[in-house]
């Protein structure tokens, strides 16, 4: 069979170019080993947001009575919670193969590597090999969890992110080894259910490419909450048995150990890059991510790359843009790239955390001479009704032409804010412009708005 498209994954970037693909009137193949909307839809964004949401519910039943209302007994079924998640993330990947049915678009089901510019081989799980022919390829295989060297994952008592998500049984401790995104979202779940957390942050700080104000923000609310939290801390080995685990770490030069039931590791992505003909073909790698131009073309043409597998943030947000701007750039169109300064980053957590643009550090490591501005929640109307007092706004611009650098939030529900920054800083909207835009109350976004206030002395509820 031969395509104007054959893409190679079909996550949130692979299956978003493909649709896309369709409807610019082209030819689309989609390859896909697994289930259909990648990582993403069945081990990642989805099926996590459904296990935060059944632990923010118990956290609200078990401390109803902050609201007058009495409940006498809560108590949590882990496997239900489990099930309900795999039914989100099943319900999402049948969503995708609607629009897979609904644009024409073939799935060809098996592993796919790149044999020519022009081919790709997809090997089917009996080994059957069968080649297809397109005019352009593109590759988004993703990534997959990174296992460190002196810790090996073995799916029972040391773990990653996926087993995590279909534990037969809550444990009652766990030691969660990285406090990105992933460390810190399982860390809050396990925590909020029940199970002891301690996390584990190598570098300084956990959330550590936050803005500083935030991370500080975020251990301050976990450590309320009853996780323990090791940073500088590098864990040496984790020895198993049957029954626990062993994990030796060191903090400022003193060595220590703590025993758990499960250990997740949870330090990161490594990208999907591996037999899939990269080397055959002469695609250039840097560093284990694939090279590309603005418009993701690696070096042979015809052959493109989006996702993880590039350099950039590996978001599923950034691979839907990605998968987007390379086939609209295949059909002939022209447009803009991508804007990798202007990328929200959120971590659904509890406290959430969403930001964009320049840390204040980064901000001024660039040179620029800057107003900062900050609004707490404690000052909120609606966050106090609310219950969620915890967390701030704080906003960075150019004291010179007013450019909006940066933003940065810890609160409930933040993440559902940070777009209107990401629409104004598109827009090169000015602090004035926000102070200006009269904002809803009460609402949690007044403080965006506030804090901007705050950045040029013209705050009102401070």
């Amino acid at each position: 069979m031969s395509y104007n498209l054959i893409v190679i994954g079909s996550g949130p970037g692979g299956y978003v170019a493909a649709i896309r693909a369709s409807q610019l009137g082209l030819k689309v193949a989609v390859v896909e080993k697994e289930s259909l909307g990648g990582i993403c839809l069945n081990w990642g964004c989805i099926p996590t947001k459904a296990l935060l949401k059944s632990a923010q519910v118990f956290d609200y039943v078990s401390h109803s009575s902050d609201y007058g209302i009495n409940i006498k007994s809560s108590s949590v079924d882990f496997n239900s919670i489990i099930n309900r998640s795999r039914g989100v993330a099943d319900g999402m990947s049948k969503g995708v193969n609607f629009l897979m049915k609904k644009n024409k678009i073939d799935i060809l089901t098996g592993f796919g590597k790149v044999i020519s510019k022009n081919e790709v081989e997809v090997e089917d799980s009996k080994k059957n090999k069968v080649v297809h022919k397109a005019d352009n390829i593109i590759i988004a295989t993703g990534g997959r969890s990174r296992e460190l060297p002196n810790i090996k994952i073995d799916g029972e008592k040391v773990i990653e992110y996926r087993k995590a998500m279909t534990l037969k049984k809550q444990p009652k401790s766990m030691v969660v080894i990285g406090s990105g995104a992933i460390g810190s979202e399982f860390a809050y779940f396990y925590n909020s259910i029940g199970t002891k957390v301690t996390l584990v942050e190598y570098l300084p700080n956990i959330l550590p490419l936050e803005d500083i104000d935030v991370s500080k923000q975020l251990e301050k609310s976990f450590k309320k909450s009853g996780i323990d939290i090791l940073t500088n801390t590098e864990v040496k080995s984790v020895t198993t048995t049957s029954k626990d685990c062993k994990v030796t770490y060191s903090n400022n030069d003193k060595e220590s150990t703590i025993n758990c039931d499960i250990v997740l590791s949870a330090v990161g992505v490594e990208t999907n890059i591996q037999n899939i003909g990269l080397e055959e073909l002469g695609i250039i790698t840097e560093k284990g991510k694939i090279n590309v131009d603005d418009y993701y073309k690696t070096n042979i043409d015809g052959v493109y790359a989006i996702g993880d597998i590039i350099k950039g943030p590996a978001l599923a947000h950034v691979a839907s843009a990605e998968g987007i701007i390379c086939v609209e750039k295949i059909a002939g169109k022209n447009p803009g790239v991508l804007n990798y300064d202007n990328i929200p980053s959120c971590t659904y957590c509890s406290p959430e955390v969403a930001s964009v643009g320049f840390t204040e550090k980064q901000a001024k490591d660039l040179g620029y001479e800057i107003n900062v501005g900050k609004f707490p929640f404690s000052a909120s109307g609606k966050a106090n009704a609310a219950g969620h007092s915890d967390g701030f706004v704080k906003v960075i611009f150019d004291k010179k032409y007013g450019e909006w650098l940066g933003c940065h939030m810890v609160g409930y529900n933040v993440t559902e804010m940070i777009a209107e920054v990401v629409a104004a800083r598109k827009l090169e909207t000015t602090a004035h412009e926000i102070i200006k835009s009269v904002h809803p109350h009460p609402t949690m976004s007044e403080a965006i708005m506030e804090a901007t206030a705050a950045a040029y002395n013209e705050v009102i509820h401070l």
